[in-house]
């Protein structure tokens, strides 16, 4: 079953860091474009291409780093000087190519959702 995964919420203290993990699962899959959100609103903090170049929030920049390893199907958001306001549930967005005999084809997915708590 094709799916992503994520991991790394957690709570933190204010200043603290973060890493979450997003890794897609099932047979002869990659990931493409990939995205992380927040919120009940689903708002893009980060973006990340399939080579690398990456786009962030405003009210992120300068804290938080998207990256990826394409080895292992996994993209990362690592969060340092963590603000109570960066509280919420974060989820793992991405494109992933299933390649088939019938050739590749695109499909978008969400990841579970983990939980992101800074405390003052």
């Amino acid at each position: 079953q094709v799916q992503l995964v994520e991991s790394g919420g957690g709570l933190v203290q204010a200043g603290g860091s973060l890493r979450l993990s997003c890794a897609a699962s099932g047979s002869a899959v990659s990931i493409n474009n990939a995205g992380w959100y927040r919120g009940n609103q689903r708002e893009l903090v980060a973006g990340i291409s399939r080579g690398g170049v990456t786009n962030y929030a405003d009210s992120v920049k300068g804290r938080f780093t998207a990256s990826r390893d394409n080895a292992k199907n996994t993209v990362y958001l690592q969060m340092n000087n963590l603000k109570p306001e960066d509280t919420a549930v974060y989820y793992c967005n991405a494109d992933l190519f299933r390649y088939s005999t019938g050739g590749p084809t695109l499909s978008n997915y969400w990841g579970q959702g983990t939980q992101v708590t800074v405390s003052s």
